[in-house]
């Protein structure tokens, strides 16, 4: 169990400087036991006190990152059952499973998907994460051949399963210098491959029929010092796994329980062959805790559905999605072309800007800020109105890129056209736009007609 409060408290410089965030070191402290605050945020912390305190204040599912450089992804290091407490921090790796019995052009196929795909959304790029070797043959050699092609082909990250301890520390030597996991640990194998992994600096995914073969496991884990690691309740279906996840989460952070205290994977791919179904099974364990998961297919009708939806439960609840503020070129404008504003809420920028692509009209789209508030609640706010939409527009450098002085701006607040006017000054024009982005490009083909 970790240090509490007042136990943490003793270690921290007790100054109450506030740069932490918080009015006391003790609150700080608080926070710190509870899993809800970082030690990084307290800048006069000393060396020795760090020492102490790096595993209390770590965070009660550790976080564990494969993959080198741009490509790495990080899972875990969450500290709340539920999203709407604070927010989901690390997203769910998408994982492609890859085995010695499937063919050369397979492999490739899913190894092309796995470096090259990527979705734009709401602004986020969007792409799967890690590949999962499976010794599927139980031949070494065939399995060799496999970790050091994709090994080779990839600096995403990469998990090696063998039912063979030799096959798996052959396979650890061909991807020397990667950041890499190894499956199974096993009650049977741990003290072995969790020697092993410390000193090839692997991380262990251990792996029990049940949570207490799987705790004893972490136990090894934990006890060896290693700071990262993945939990495989082991391949079973979805109710199982589902269930298993949920005990684990609770485990971790309701009671504090270091060695169940690492992000899960889970295996919707051995669940079903189908793989619609390996999707949906998949869609509900990114829900339900999986810090990874594995399907058969990288495919971009399996994977697209499966990153929304994470990119949906990894957002934060409390907070509205945005877009930066500035001038947006759409259909490539002109001098001469029209110039539209509205607020930074990314649903309204990407349905706004949808519209006026469709309409083929080349189109100035200046965001302003308004703190993600869509243009009726920004409004009603005080944050979309004359006087402050006249100095953006005035500094967001517009007037340098057009010959004219015509704003478009939404028309549910045409209330605000004379004021924004008179804000403007003299040889502006406000000009009244649509209420409903549908009749954007009707709008603008009749606004350039004119």
């Amino acid at each position: 169990m970790g240090l509490t409060g007042i136990q943490i408290y003793k270690l921290l410089p007790q100054t109450n400087c506030k740069e932490c965030g918080d009015p006391t070191c003790l609150a700080f402290a608080m926070k710190l036991a509870a899993g809800k605050a970082e030690l990084d945020k307290c800048p006069y912390v000393s060396e020795e006190s760090k020492a102490k305190l790096s595993e209390a204040s770590a965070p009660p599912i550790r976080d564990v990152t494969l993959g080198q450089g741009d490509a790495a992804w990080k899972v875990g290091g969450e500290t709340v059952k539920y999203r709407h407490e604070k927010t989901f921090v690390n997203p769910t790796a998408i994982v492609v499973a890859l085995s010695n019995e499937q063919s050369a052009d397979d492999v490739d196929t899913q190894l092309k998907y796995l470096n090259e795909q990527s979705f734009e959304r709401v602004g986020k790029i969007l792409a799967p994460n890690w590949a999962f070797l499976w010794d599927q043959k139980k031949d070494q050699a065939s399995f060799l051949d496999l970790v050091k092609k994709v090994g080779g082909a990839t600096e995403k990250g990469i998990i090696v399963s063998s039912e063979d301890v030799a096959t798996l520390k052959a396979a650890a030597e061909a991807l020397k210098g990667k950041k890499f996991a190894i499956h199974p640990v096993t009650k049977d194998n741990a003290d072995d491959l969790i020697a092993f992994a410390k000193e090839v600096g692997a991380v262990p995914v251990a792996q029990g029929d049940t949570l207490e073969d799987l705790a004893a496991v972490g136990e090894k884990i934990v006890a060896a010092g290693l700071k990262e690691a993945l939990l495989d309740t082991g391949w079973k279906g979805i109710r199982e796994t589902v269930t298993a996840n949920i005990a684990i989460r609770r485990a971790a952070l309701d009671k504090k329980f270091r060695p169940l205290g690492f992000p899960t994977i889970a295996f919707p791919c051995a669940m079903t062959q189908d793989v619609e179904l390996q999707a949906t099974y998949a869609a509900l364990l990114i829900d339900k805790y999986a810090g990874a998961v594995v399907v058969s297919t990288l495919d971009p009708a399996v994977t697209y559905p499966l990153l929304v939806n994470r990119l949906n439960i990894y957002t934060d609840p409390q907070r509205p999605m945005t877009m930066d503020q500035g001038i947006y070129e759409i259909n490539n404008p002109g001098p001469d072309s029209p110039v539209i504003v509205t607020t930074n809420f990314a649903l309204t920028y990407f349905v706004v800007s949808a519209e006026v692509e469709a309409s083929r009209v080349p189109t100035w789209l200046l965001i302003m800020d308004t703190e993600g508030m869509s243009v009726l609640t920004a409004w009603s706010a005080g944050k979309f109105v004359a006087d402050a939409i006249a100095p953006f527009v005035k500094k967001s450098g517009i007037t340098e890129k057009v010959n004219h002085r015509k704003l478009i701006i939404p028309g549910y607040v045409a209330q605000i056209s004379g004021e924004l006017q008179e804000e403007l000054g003299e040889g502006w024009e406000v000009v009244i736009g649509t209420r409903e982005a549908a009749d954007i490009p009707k709008f603008l083909k009749d606004y350039v007609g004119q």
